[in-house]
């Protein structure tokens, strides 16, 4: 039986919203393997002088956790 966690992270970019979520996964696949999926729960934008100057997103990720046995 495949067991998965959950994780909830928050990252940010100056480029855009995907590049935000590219940054959410890009960092958390450094200390954790096996990432699935990638569950988008908020998006925001930072407003300066009326132009966007960040990008963030509150992000689900999922990660399958191995199995010692196998």
């Amino acid at each position: 039986m495949a067991i998965v966690k959950v994780i909830e992270v928050i990252a940010s970019s100056e480029k855009s919203i995907e590049d935000a979520i590219q940054n959410a996964v890009s960092e958390v696949s450094k200390s954790i393997r096996n990432i699935d999926s990638v569950y988008v729960k908020d998006i925001k934008a930072h407003v300066k002088d009326g132009k966007i100057t960040t990008y963030g997103v509150i992000c689900n990720l999922s990660f399958r956790v191995d199995n010692a046995a196998d």
